[in-house]
């Protein structure tokens, strides 16, 4: 099996992909690349509200994997963009089984990060027999003191720049809770008003994502940030759709489930507490704290253990 020192596989294109429909007018993109007869290995990705892009492909190598992406819900290139109705966790849930039931799939392993980290932790709780191993990068699990952080106080101490310019648009009277202010703004009110409400939101998290600026990632696609906005709001105004500390409290039921978990130590969107909470709640799991990292996938050190990850579960 050839590896490529923490680099990125070679870029491929999917030989198979489609919708599927989930109920409730969704429908949901799905790709394979890879190898078609290969391990399979499906990527979850983050928001919620995010999208899938060709170098999650890259993240396993093709020889031997067989590498599904899919769009969540309102996401990407699933259909209805945007949409937040019947979207909760339990959907996408259900709508991960029934991808993995389409393909004909007996096991999988699951990469997910930041909120694919919650999503794969929330499938393999309830389907715990369908996991054959867990990646999970900058890790979150939907408790208020999370949300707190990003959106109350803790991380607007480390960026008070970008923190004003993500408060400018909201009244006084309202920052006191800027999820439910820009819940508000962006579901309802002409397209324009709410593009801008969506870019704000954006733009506060994209300032956040690495240790190292990158300008390139505050030039903010009005469609994508209206999902991306749109659909973070609708789950963190109804604490992500679960029990606070649900995700914890049941990491024992899933503690036979090989887990590699890749945290970048300077992450102040998801802070390294609560990956080392998971971790003691998963003994047998392996983290890896990476010196100089944010949040990004692309950060330094955690591409290449992301990699290096799933290379030691590839099955020769």
């Amino acid at each position: 099996m050839s590896r490529f020192q923490g680099e990125l596989y070679p870029p491929l294109e999917p030989h198979t992909k489609g919708w599927l429909g989930v109920g409730d007018g969704h429908q949901i993109y799905w790709e394979v690349s890879g190898n078609p007869n290969g391990q399979p290995a499906v990527f979850l990705h983050g928001g919620p509200g995010g999208a899938c892009h060709s170098d999650h492909r890259r993240l396993f190598n093709p020889n031997v994997y067989k590498i599904i992406l899919f769009d969540q819900r309102g996401c990407g290139r699933s259909i209805p963009h945007a949409m937040i109705e019947a979207n909760s966790t339990a959907h996408l849930v259900a709508d991960l089984e029934h991808l993995r039931s389409h393909l004909a799939i007996e096991r999988w392993l699951i990469l997910g990060g930041s909120w694919g980290a919650t999503l794969a932790l929330a499938y393999a709780q309830a389907f715990p027999t369908r996991v054959e191993a867990l990646v999970l990068r900058g890790v979150f699990t939907g408790r208020q003191s999370e949300l707190d952080w990003l959106y109350r106080f803790g991380a607007s101490q480390i960026y008070p720049d970008a923190w004003q310019r993500f408060l400018d648009p909201i009244p006084a009277a309202e920052r006191g809770d800027l999820i439910s202010a820009y819940y508000q703004r962006l579901t309802q009110g002409l397209r324009e008003q709410r593009v801008h409400y969506a870019k704000a939101w954006c733009a506060w998290e994209a300032e956040l994502m690495s240790v190292t600026p990158r300008p390139e990632r505050l030039w903010l696609d009005a469609e994508q940030c209206l999902a991306l906005a749109g659909i973070e709001t609708h789950y963190f105004v109804n604490q992500s759709f679960l029990a606070e500390g649900q995700i914890l409290a049941a990491a024992p039921t899933i503690a036979h489930i090989p887990c590699i978990i890749v945290q970048g130590r300077q992450d102040v969107i998801t802070p390294p507490a609560t990956a080392w909470s998971l971790h003691r709640a998963l003994p047998g799991s392996h983290l890896h704290l990476v010196a100089g990292a944010g949040h990004a996938t692309a950060e330094p050190g955690i591409l290449s253990r992301l990699i290096e990850a799933t290379d030691s579960f590839a099955r020769s």
